[in-house]
């Protein structure tokens, strides 16, 4: 195990009917926000009502900025710092799933920034003062409630890139299972496949001796595998979805990374399918992800084999260890096949003629720290890209 700090600062406000209290949590910190959402599914579910009242009731102005859109543009960045701005507002409200707390972040770094906000997703400037961040989480997945992540999508060459910084962590995540009754089969899935890529990529380490944050990952991967199929079957399982939301927050809270050091490699390589096909970011981890461990499982077979024993059931194979890690692939395929999710760039109805472009774009902009487990090169980038098709 390496050394490491840990600092989780984000107040988890956890349950039933907890967004009724948006207000008072907002009031401890400012008295005008900016509410932050995306389309019209909080106006539907009547989310949207009971979040203002509770701001009007605490005595709380606010000004809205709604439109976000799924992996979030940073046209709409701009607009949410030029309103903060002209209108003296230092607290940022973002109501709904990963996207809009990573557009809300990004606002939050731009605002105090003199220069270009795309300046910190370059790494040409670390953000030193932001605007506190609140949430009211409808959609577990990202993880971004409880996260040091921000990723964006710059429409000047449909780049999309994250900021990584411990003042990107929200205040306070208010997260009600409720809310997410109504998520569609789809989003649903998608969000499943995302916290699991979230633990996946922390689990797959050549950091030895860190047998309890394996047990930790293994048993938060469990839970998700358990209970996705059974909010599938019914969406008002309470308990299931609770299960599911708040392996959300762990998956991606970096407590399951402590002392060991992950691989980020699939994300960066599904970075570049979303950015440009605009697909479910979800689901187009579920198609990179099998790619990846098929292209590289060799490199690693017993932790492959290990992730197969003791994730999915699998008997271990002692003559044939392979076999074993193998048949842990497969499984994982499969289980992204049974809730919904393609696990090819053809499902997913991405065309082969830009691979070498992706691959090309992933690689220069990652350089050296594109696979801690197992380093990639741009060739490999395009293998992985050519093996998900």
């Amino acid at each position: 195990m390496q050394n490491f700090q840990f600092l989780s600062s984000t107040k988890i406000i956890f349950g039933k009917e907890t967004e009724k209290k948006v207000g008072s949590e907002c009031k401890k910190h400012s008295s005008k926000v900016l509410l932050h959402y995306g389309g019209g599914s909080i106006k539907k579910t009547g989310l949207y009502e009971t979040i203002c009242l509770s701001l009007q009731e605490a005595g709380i102005e606010y000004i809205e900025l709604s439109g976000v859109q799924p992996n979030p543009r940073l046209s709409l960045v701009k607009e949410g710092i030029k309103i903060c701005r002209e209108n003296a507002i230092d607290f940022i409200l973002a109501v709904g799933g990963g996207s809009v707390i990573d557009s809300a972040k990004a606002i939050s770094t731009g605002t105090p920034y003199e220069g270009d906000v795309w300046d910190f997703f370059e790494g040409k400037a670390v953000p030193e003062n932001v605007l506190k961040v609140g949430v009211v989480l409808t959609i577990p997945a990202a993880g971004s409630e409880a996260s040091k992540s921000c990723v964006i999508t710059n429409e000047d060459g449909w780049y999309k890139r994250g900021l990584n910084v411990e003042i990107n962590r929200p205040v306070f995540a208010i997260m009600n299972p409720e809310l997410t009754y109504t998520l569609p089969p789809y989003q649903t899935a998608s969000g499943a496949a995302d916290i699991m890529a979230h633990i996946m990529e922390r689990y797959f380490t050549n950091v030895s001796n860190v047998d309890l944050t394996d047990r930790l990952c293994e048993g938060a991967l469990q839970t998700v595998i358990k209970n996705t199929p059974m909010v599938m079957e019914n969406p008002e399982n309470y308990d299931a979805r609770a299960e599911i939301m708040w392996a959300s927050t762990l998956a991606h809270n970096d407590l399951l990374g402590v002392g060991r050091i992950g691989d980020w490699s699939s994300h960066q390589i599904e970075h570049e399918l979303s950015g440009i096909y605009d697909v479910a970011h979800g689901a187009g981890l579920a198609v990179i992800l099998p790619a990846w461990m098929k292209y590289i499982y060799k490199q690693r077979i017993e932790r492959f084999a290990q992730f197969a024993v003791r994730v999915w059931n699998v008997g271990y194979d002692f003559e044939t260890p392979e076999r074993t890690a193998l048949e842990g692939i497969k499984r994982l395929e499969d289980f992204f096949k049974g809730i919904g999710l393609p696990t090819t760039l053809k499902g997913l109805n991405i065309p082969d003629d830009r691979l070498e472009e992706m691959a090309q774009k992933c690689k220069k902009t990652n350089g050296d720290k594109l696979g801690f487990f197992v380093p990639l090169s741009t060739e490999d980038i395009f293998n992985i890209l050519k093996l998900a098709k």
